[in-house]
């Protein structure tokens, strides 16, 4: 979407409302051509596994009781998880994301939509091209319903049809978009596990960045953050969810995208104007080499519901 809709990050086209379907559709092919290549080759030589990972943040209505919150929080997770996961554990796109791409771009004199559409081969060839799903997840948001007007430009965040909220309470030590959330894990996941079949699960990125350097490594809410959303993945481990790996973000400080050195996920701090780029511990290593060694919280209490 930033790549090829709003031309934030490379290659920087700006091809609204178009651009992110189109590239998301070729990834979605050119997944399952991979997986079925892996299967028919090497897996009973190997016995390896080939996955994809995806990044979702949660959506929570900010009124559970209106239907049309829920459905708004729905969207929002359709149209991030959902455009990959739902091809490929159940071989098409979103009926959601159908309608109302299909809906906007009638709306527009459009022919056709502007979400490309899967033949009937390749929904069969890409279903069931994934052994496990990695998942990256960060933050959470509230969301309701807002309407955008159709003659407005199309593009993919105005297609949703739906306002992010935040709740100023939440921790937010890092980007002004991440926010800590940690209960919105457990949600995320137990959805992963209706909608998909439980699949197994490899969290493959969870973390926060620190936008203030403490110059004594003390990078408290880090610990806080890795101790709320690892309880939240033991909650669901508990609910029945298949989570059989976790991979904190990140081991180091590094290059961030379009935000290069600037933003540092890292449990280690690197000095980035000294030429051989000395390492330095955070407090919050010594706080995960606990977890790491106890295989989970020290203290048992800890992950009670």
């Amino acid at each position: 979407e930033q790549g090829y809709e709003t031309g934030e990050h490379a290659p920087g086209l700006k091809l609204g409302g178009c651009g992110a379907y189109k590239a998301a559709h070729h990834i979605i092919k050119t997944h399952a051509k991979v997986w079925h290549s892996y299967n028919s080759t090497w897996r009973r030589e190997q016995r390896g596994m080939v996955g994809i990972s995806l990044t979702s943040g949660w959506g929570e209505p900010v009124d559970p009781h209106s239907q049309t919150d829920r459905d708004a929080a729905e969207r929002y997770i359709q149209f991030h998880l959902g455009w990959f996961a739902n091809p490929i554990y159940r071989g098409d796109y979103p009926e959601v994301m159908k309608n109302y791409v299909g809906k906007k771009s009638a709306q527009q004199g459009l022919g056709t939509s502007r979400l490309p559409t899967f033949s009937v081969q390749e929904k069969t060839y890409i279903k069931g091209t994934s052994d496990f799903l990695g998942i990256g997840h960060f933050t959470t948001r509230y969301v309701l319903q807002k309407n955008f007007p159709f003659l407005q430009v199309s593009s993919y965040h105005t297609d949703h049809d739906l306002a992010e909220l935040v709740d100023p309470n939440w921790p937010a030590p890092g980007p002004k978009w991440l926010y800590s959330v940690p209960w919105g894990f457990r949600r995320l996941l137990n959805f992963i596990k209706t909608q998909y079949g439980n699949p197994l699960i490899y969290v493959t990125e969870n973390g926060v960045s620190e936008t203030v350097q403490c110059p004594q490594l003390c990078d408290e809410w880090r610990i806080q953050y890795l101790k709320g959303y690892i309880n939240e993945i033991l909650k669901a481990l508990n609910d029945g969810v298949n989570v059989k790996g976790y991979t904190a973000w990140s081991l180091l400080d590094k290059f961030e995208w379009n935000k290069g050195f600037s933003e540092r996920f890292g449990l280690y701090h690197i000095d980035f104007k000294d030429k051989n780029k000395p390492r330095y511990p955070k407090a919050s290593v010594d706080y995960y080499k606990k977890i790491i060694s106890a295989n989970g919280f020290p203290n048992p209490r800890e992950v009670m519901s």
